[in-house]
């Protein structure tokens, strides 16, 4: 198996997720999938599917950190990555739009287009509280729709996933409403 094709990566989260075994502190494996997709990791993570990086980190834009490990920090520094992530502190100086504007153009430098992973903690959680791992600060409502609205009308998209929604952990159905509206925004969907 090999990739014939580049693709681009657009990653939402209020979590890097580029821990290995080594850095992290809890040892979980959701907090991994980014570093195995760029060739960081234990080997059964990264050559799933029998090669290795599924994604070079020239086409990879992370929007949205705002809890990362001292781990997760060095190895974003150490690829090269600080100006392909734009943390909620950088949404906050420059604005989604321009945020969003960016990432996609990091990510359309990939000759096989580009796919849009969604994790829904990346919003702050009085908007999204139905996830397991919640962190203050993230983006308003208004703001995850703009940036997928944004992504729609640039075109270029070639999949999108949301992930991390738990209607276990939902007040009145809120994340679980709120996911179905952000996958019609992704998909075109614009007030007018």
């Amino acid at each position: 198996h090999e990739q014939k094709t580049d693709v681009g990566l657009i990653w939402f989260d209020a979590h890097a997720d580029i821990n290995t075994h080594e850095t992290s502190l809890s040892g979980n494996i959701h907090g991994m999938p980014l570093a195995a997709i760029l060739g960081h990791g234990k080997a059964e993570l990264v050559n799933v599917e029998g090669f290795a990086p599924k994604l070079k980190p020239q086409y990879c834009a992370h929007v949205g950190a705002r809890d990362l490990d001292a781990g997760e920090q060095k190895r974003i520094h150490e690829l090269g990555l600080r100006e392909n992530f734009f943390t909620m502190s950088d949404i906050d100086r420059r604005g989604m739009l321009a945020c969003v504007e960016d990432a996609i153009k990091i990510a359309s430098r990939a000759t096989g287009g580009f796919s849009v992973t969604f994790d829904i903690d990346m919003i702050d959680p009085r908007f999204a509280p139905g996830s397991g791992t919640l962190v203050r600060g993230g983006t308003t409502y208004r703001e995850a729709h703009l940036a997928l609205e944004v992504i729609a009308e640039q075109g270029g998209m070639r999949a999108f996933e949301i992930v991390e929604v738990n209607p276990m952990l939902d007040q009145s159905n809120i994340t679980v409403e709120l996911a179905g509206e952000l996958i019609l925004s992704a998909l075109g969907k614009t007030i007018l």
